[in-house]
C-alpha cells in the first residue's frame, strides 16, 4: 500500500463474514433456479446493505455452489483476494437453516473464545449475516449452508488462530460488515472530525471505545448518546491527546477486557503487533492479588483473556478486575498529564462489564447514562 496515497480517498473493503453471506445468498439464488448474476446485495448488522461482485457460481439440486472473493480495500490484510466458497443444499420445505464451516474453516479446540470447543469458526456476527441472507431468498426452508475456504488451511498459518487454538483454516469474522481503513494516518483523518461533533454537541465526557463492540455496548446498554462515543481503534494514547487538546473533561474507556488491559500496563497502542502483553499483565496481577500458583497454572492453559476473566468470574475474583480497570484509569490520566478525568469499564466479548472503577460508575451516572451492572 503506497503511504503517500490521498488519504481521503482511502478504499473500503468488506469482510470474510461479509463474503460468506454474499456467497451463501448466491447460492440460495442458484438453488432456487435464478441465473447467475455479476453482483449480489446482502444485508448488514446496522441495518445497512452492502453489494459486492460475484465470483463465480454453479448451479444445480439439491445443491449449488457460489464464491466470492476477499477486498479488503486499501487495508488489506492476510485474507485480502482469498476465495469465500458456500455451497447451499435443500433439505425440505420448512425447518431451520444449518450453517457449518468446511473446508478452510478453521475448527476451535479450545475455551475462551466467542465459540464453543468443537464449533467451526464462524463468529456469531458473520453467522447472523449469513442467516439474514439465506432467509431473503428462502423464508422458510430447512437448509445446510458450508462455508468454505479452499486455501484457508495455509492461510491460516499467518494468522493467530494456531495459538488461539483454532486449527484447520482461518476463522469467518467482521463485527460491521466493512473494513474500514485503519492505517494511523487513514485513522487521523477519519476520526478527529467525531472528537469535533463532540465537541459541538457539548460533551465534556466522552467514551473511548476500540471499536464496534464496544460502541454498540456504550449506546444500548448504558445509553450514551452515539455523538458521545467514539471509535478510537488501537490509537488510545492518540485519542486522549486529542480529546484534552479539545477541552473535553473527562472519559470513559469501554470495551473489552483483552484491548483495555493493555492501557493497564501502560500499552496506548493496542494492536497486538506493536504490544500483546494481555496474558502477562493480567496473570501478574492476578500472582500479586493471591491468587495461588496451581491456579495461575491453570490460567495459563486458556488462550484468550476472554477465556481467563471468565475463570477468574467463576473463582471469585472480580475485585483483581476492578482493580485492573483502576489501573488502566490511572495509567490513562498519567499519560494526559492530568488534564483528563478517566474511568474505566471492561467487558467480555458478549458485552457483558466484568471490571470497573468507582470513577467509571460516577461518570456514567452523572451524566444520566444508563448503569446496566
Amino acid at each position: 500500500m503506497a503511504r503517500d496515497k490521498d488519504r481521503h480517498t482511502w478504499r473500503e473493503g468488506y469482510t470474510t463474514g461479509s463474503c460468506a453471506a454474499g456467497a451463501a445468498k448466491v447460492a440460495c439464488l442458484l438453488l432456487r433456479g435464478d441465473s447467475l448474476a455479476k453482483q449480489v446485495e446482502i444485508p448488514l448488522p446496522n441495518s445497512a446493505r452492502l453489494t459486492i461482485p460475484i465470483h463465480r457460481g454453479e448451479s444445480g439440486y439439491p445443491e449449488a455452489r457460489a464464491s466470492i472473493l476477499k477486498d479488503g480495500g486499501d487495508d488489506a490484510d492476510i485474507t485480502h483476494g482469498l476465495e469465500i466458497q458456500a455451497i447451499a443444499r435443500y433439505i425440505s420445505p420448512q425447518g431451520e437453516v444449518h450453517i457449518r464451516g468446511g473446508q478452510g474453516v478453521g475448527t476451535v479446540t479450545k475455551k475462551g473464545l466467542a465459540l464453543s470447543v468443537g464449533e467451526s469458526a464462524i463468529n456469531p456476527v458473520p453467522k447472523k449475516m449469513i442467516f439474514e441472507a439465506v432467509r431473503e431468498v428462502f423464508p422458510t426452508e430447512a437448509l445446510e449452508i458450508i462455508i468454505e475456504v479452499p486455501d484457508g488451511e495455509k492461510t491460516a498459518l499467518r494468522t493467530l488462530n494456531p495459538r488461539l487454538g483454532v486449527i484447520g483454516g482461518i476463522s469467518i469474522l467482521g463485527t460491521s460488515g466493512i473494513v474500514r481503513p485503519m492505517s494511523e494516518e487513514a485513522f487521523k483523518t477519519s476520526i478527529l472530525p467525531e472528537l469535533d461533533q463532540a465537541v459541538a454537541y457539548g460533551h465534556k465526557t466522552i467514551v473511548l471505545t476500540p471499536g464496534h463492540y464496544g460502541y454498540r455496548v456504550a449506546t444500548e446498554s448504558f445509553k450514551v448518546p452515539t455523538e458521545a462515543v467514539i471509535q478510537m481503534s488501537n490509537f488510545v494514547g492518540y485519542l486522549l491527546e486529542e480529546a484534552a487538546y479539545r477541552g473535553i473533561k473527562q472519559v470513559i474507556l469501554l470495551g473489552h477486557i483483552g484491548k483495555l488491559i493493555k492501557v493497564s500496563g501502560g500499552i496506548f497502542h493496542t494492536h497486538n503487533r506493536v504490544a500483546d502483553a494481555r496474558m502477562e499483565i493480567l496473570l501478574a496481577h492476578a500472582a500479586l492479588a493471591g491468587v495461588n500458583q496451581d491456579t495461575l497454572k491453570h490460567l495459563t492453559e486458556f488462550p484468550t483473556t476472554e477465556g481467563v476473566t471468565s475463570e477468574l468470574l467463576l473463582l471469585g475474583e472480580q475485585k483483581l478486575l476492578h482493580h485492573l480497570a483502576h489501573l488502566a484509569s490511572e495509567r490513562a490520566q498519567a499519560f494526559a498529564f492530568g488534564d483528563l478525568s478517566v474511568g474505566t469499564i471492561m467487558t467480555l466479548l458478549n458485552g457483558q462489564p466484568v471490571g470497573w472503577d468507582l470513577k467509571a460508575r460516577q461518570l456514567v451516572e452523572e451524566q444520566g447514562w444508563a448503569w446496566p451492572i
